[in-house]
Parts: structure tokens; sequence; C-alpha cells
């Protein structure tokens, strides 16, 4: 079987982060895997693993006919038996099947405000999805969404999950200043990640104990609300902002607990990465978050940063359960949400395509 993954950029994000996890996983199950990058490469390029075949189409706008060509010969060239289209990049998929493409099309819906789905309209969507042969949801509320809304009998939720570490003895990167307890937060500057609350129940936290610091990781949009809370980070001492990296491991092994401050997720990766790490977690309850953290976390509800800062402190004061919530969580997420896991569910839902 020949799979292509098709998506628009590889810059960091969940999406693109779980495009790339299924390029790089495939080989090792005897597929032949490709990525088309339909505009541009991204930070998260240089991840690509070597046996993965690798194209792009320089797309410069949604109907752009070069790059739709360069596609639809990227596919009949290489035999491509599936077209795993993630997020936006469907709707060129479908216009090349449309055009006589003879491939079976998934698209694999990553929606992050699936707390608000009463307000998301399928439209387009809806019309072009009978081209779709699957429809892969990162969770069971976007499953259902799909089920009603769009026209593809084959609809699946399948965990996300995260790559084997390869760099498990590779030096560790030194956290910013010399807090005792840290604590990171790895989310892009988008309003659905709540960064404020974060923020103020880090202020609570801090009049208790002067000795911790927060790490804050994420793309930086270059728009008004990216530029209004780096000014806030600036202004709060004991916070540190280190922008978009892409080998984050080494940061997060450094830190004690990991946590999201969310207003709506889907089944957000940093959670896999804190808990491959051997972290704590404190997380809001949305989306598949509390599934994935199966009662090894701190839960609390989002927007109310004084439960937030309860819940860190927990993990302050209380070592034993740290400790015993950061070990079974690990466990859990190596079992559950690792490539050894979903990978031949994957394979599986394809097959019967």
């Amino acid at each position: 079987m020949k799979i292509l993954q098709l998506i628009d950029t590889l810059h960091v994000g969940g999406a693109e982060r779980v495009a790339l996890n299924y390029a790089n996983s495939l080989p090792n199950y005897g597929i032949e895997s490709h990525i088309c990058i339909t505009r541009e490469k991204g930070a998260l390029y240089d991840d690509l693993y070597t046996g993965v075949k690798v194209h792009f189409l320089h797309k410069k706008s949604s109907l752009d006919l070069l790059a739709l060509t360069r596609l639809i010969n990227i596919i009949r060239k290489n035999k491509i038996d599936i077209v795993h289209a993630h997020g936006t990049s469907w709707f060129f998929a479908v216009i090349c099947k449309m055009l006589g493409g003879n491939f079976k099309l998934i698209w694999h819906d990553h929606y992050g405000n699936s707390e608000f789905l009463q307000s998301r309209e399928a439209g387009i969507l809806s019309v072009f999805s009978e081209s779709f042969n699957g429809i892969i949801s990162v969770n069971e509320k976007l499953a259902e969404w799909a089920k009603k809304k769009l026209h593809c009998r084959k609809v699946i939720f399948i965990n996300n999950f995260i790559l084997r570490s390869k760099n498990l003895n590779e030096k560790l990167i030194s956290l910013r200043g010399e807090a005792k307890f840290n604590i990171i937060c790895v989310a892009n500057l988008r309003p659905q990640k709540d960064h404020n609350t974060l923020l103020e129940a880090f202020n609570l936290l801090k009049a208790q104990n002067n000795d911790i610091a927060l790490h804050l990781f994420g793309k930086d949009f270059k728009d008004g609300y990216s530029d209004k809370l780096i000014n806030q980070f600036e202004k709060i001492s004991s916070v540190f902002w280190y922008g978009e990296r892409t080998n984050i491991l080494p940061f997060i092994r450094e830190a004690d607990i990991g946590v999201l401050s969310s207003l709506s997720e889907g089944l957000p990766l940093a959670l896999l990465e804190y808990a491959q790490a051997g972290l704590g977690v404190v997380c809001t309850d949305v989306g598949e978050c509390s599934s994935v953290l199966g009662g090894y976390a701190i839960i609390v509800r989002p927007d109310n940063p004084k439960e937030f800062a309860i819940g860190m402190n927990v993990y302050l004061e209380d070592k034993k359960r740290y400790k015993n919530d950061a070990n079974f969580l690990k466990s859990r997420i190596d079992q559950l949400y690792s490539e050894d896991y979903i990978i031949p569910q994957y394979l599986n839902f394809c097959e019967a395509l």
C-alpha cells in the first residue's frame, strides 16, 4: 500500500505534527510513505525521516491550477492508493478526485474548537464530503459531528499518538532561571489556548511560593492577540517565553509539571509529550483531555484561574501524589497513545476502504 499525507505546511502545530507522525511511522509497517506539502515547508520539515518520500506543490492560492496539476501527477506517477488529507488540504484532494484521480481519500479532522461545535458550519465541506471515502476525527465529539453533518459513511475516532523517542539519552537543555519547581506550557498563541487563565493562576500560585517559574513555548502569529500576550509575559517575573521550537522534548524533561489551560481542544499532542517525559499534568477538562489522562492528572474547569492554581499547588505540595501520577500516566501513554498501538488501527481502517 502507498499512502500520501497531504498537509498545507509543516509549521509547528497539532495537525502538522500528526501528519508528520503518520508519515514517519508508516515505513516501519512496510508502507511506502509519502508526504505532500502544498504551500511551504515550516520548521517541522527537518523532522521528517529519511524513508519518507517528500513532495512540494508550491501552492500560491486556493485554486492554483499549476499546483493542482503537480498533485495529480504526483498521485499518478507514484500510484498512490490513499491520500490522507489533513485540515483544509481536503479541498485540493477532492478536486483531484473529481478530475479522475484513482485513489481513496481520507480526511483527518483536527478542529480545535470541539467545545463549541454548535457554531461550526459544515458549509461547503458538507457538499464535497461525498467524495471522502473515510473520515478520521481526533475526538468523539468531532466524530459524532461528522456523522450528523457530513456525507461519508465511514467515520472513525482514532487517538493522536507520539513517536518513539529516538533521543532518550540526548543532552537536556536547561530552562531559564533558577527556580526549584518549573512549569511548562506548550501551546500556540491562540485564544482557545487561554494563556490569560494560566498567567492569572501562576500569579496566584507565586504569591504562595516564590521559587517557581513558568516556561512558555508556542507559535507567535505576529498579530494583535500574540503581541498582547507576549507583552504580558515580559511583565511577570519568573515567566519565560521561548517562542516556536521544534525539538521540544529536552526542555519538557527539565520541567516538573506540564500544563494546558485551554478553553477547547481536540486531542492535544502536548499532553502526550508531557506524559512521555514523566511530568505531572494539570489540564482543563476539554476535548479528549480527561480521557487521555485517565485519572492520573489534575483536571480543572476551564476559565477558572483559582481552580487552576489550586491544581498546580497539589503537585507542588504533595510530592508522593505527583510521582505516582506521573509514573502511571507515562505507562498509560506508552501503551495507548504510541505508534505501535495506533498505526495498526489506522492501517485496518485504510485496508477496509
